[in-house]
């Protein structure tokens, strides 16, 4: 979608402090962090959000989850402890409609969110 700030992230036409890229992934550092590491990561295909993925994007979800691993463990954040978090809707806080997962570390966080 060219209107999508993420898909102009995802294309290489957006602006962003991007930490890792593979042909289906890009993550990002958050412009807004809420924690001392806040990374997104999203996939390259346009998925509005949790409430589109399909069947087909099974190994897409395994790949954006081994990423955060990933960055988790190369923030060093991998054995204090991190959180990963999508929102769906307004309600929950989402104001980009193109699927994406918050990588949230370095101080602890709080339960329940919100």
């Amino acid at each position: 979608m060219e209107d999508c700030l993420f898909c102009k992230i995802a294309s290489g036409a957006g602006d962003a402090d991007v930490v890792h890229v593979s042909d289906n992934v890009v993550a990002f550092r958050d412009i807004n962090p809420q924690a001392p590491v806040h990374i997104l990561l999203i996939p390259k295909e346009h998925i509005e959000s949790a409430r589109s993925v399909k069947d087909r994007h099974g190994d897409l979800l395994v790949e954006l989850f081994a990423t955060a691993a990933h960055l988790a463990k190369a923030n060093d954040v991998d054995r204090s402890g991190w959180r990963v978090v999508t929102n769906v809707g307004p309600d929950a806080g989402q104001s980009v409609h193109h699927l994406h997962f918050h990588l949230l570390g370095g101080r602890p966080m709080k339960w329940p969110p919100g």
